[in-house]
C-alpha cells in the first residue's frame, strides 16, 4: 500500500486503532526500537536525577561574597532539570516501560557524573561539564531517533534546547567568577 493509501484509508486506521490497545499510544505506526528507546530514556532519567541532586548541594554549598547570585542560579537549573526528569518519566510510562527511580545504580546508568566540587569556581565547572556531556547525549538520542519516534525528538529537542542554555549561562559564570578570583588574587598581592 502506498503512503497516500495509508493517509485515506480510514478503514484501516480504525481497524489498526482497534488492535493492541494495551500498548496505549504507540500505535503499529512506531518505527523505533521500543526497546532502546526505553533504555535511553531511562539513561537520559538517571542523568537528569543526578544532575538534581549535584544542583540541590551546589545551592545550598555555594559560599563567598558573590555566591548567593550563583547559588539562585543553582537551585534555578535543579528545578528545570527536575521537570526534564518528569517529562522523560511521562515519555517512558507512555511508551509501556517503568520509568526507573531506584537509587541503586543511578550513578552507573547516569551519563553525568555527581562531583561535589569545593569551591564556588569548581562547582560551575562540574555543573558546565554536566551540560555538556547531556548536550552530547542528547544530541547523539535524537539523531538516533531521526523520524522514527517524533515525539520523543521533539522532547528531547526542547530539553537540549535548555541544557545549552544552562551551559552559556554556566560559562558566563565560570567567566565572571575567574575573573573576579584573579582580581581578588591580585589585590591581595
Amino acid at each position: 500500500m502506498d503512503q497516500a493509501a495509508v493517509l485515506t484509508d480510514v478503514q484501516t486506521l480504525r481497524k489498526r486503532a482497534r488492535q493492541h490497545l494495551d500498548e496505549g499510544a504507540v500505535t503499529s505506526g512506531y518505527s523505533a526500537d521500543r526497546e532502546t528507546v526505553l533504555k535511553q530514556l531511562n539513561d537520559s532519567l538517571a542523568t537528569e536525577l543526578v544532575c538534581v541532586l549535584r544542583y540541590r548541594r551546589h545551592h545550598f554549598m555555594a559560599k563567598g561574597i558573590h555566591s548567593q547570585g550563583v547559588a539562585a542560579e543553582f537551585l534555578a537549573h535543579s528545578n528545570e532539570e527536575q521537570g526534564h526528569a518528569d517529562q522523560l518519566a511521562e515519555r517512558i510510562v507512555q511508551l509501556g516501560g517503568e520509568p526507573d527511580f531506584s537509587p541503586n545504580g543511578l550513578a552507573a546508568r547516569s551519563h553525568a557524573e555527581y562531583v561535589a566540587g569545593v569551591t564556588l569556581i569548581d562547582m560551575i565547572r562540574e555543573d558546565l561539564v554536566a551540560e555538556r556531556i547531556a548536550i552530547d547525549s542528547y544530541r547523539g538520542f535524537i539523531q538516533y531517533l531521526g523520524d522514527k519516534d517524533p515525539t520523543t525528538r521533539r522532547m528531547l529537542e526542547s530539553i537540549l534546547a535548555v541544557e545549552e542554555q544552562h551551559a552559556n549561562e554556566l560559562a558566563d559564570l565560570l567567566q565572571d567568577a575567574s575573573g573576579l578570583a584573579a582580581k581578588t588574587r591580585a589585590a591581595l598581592a
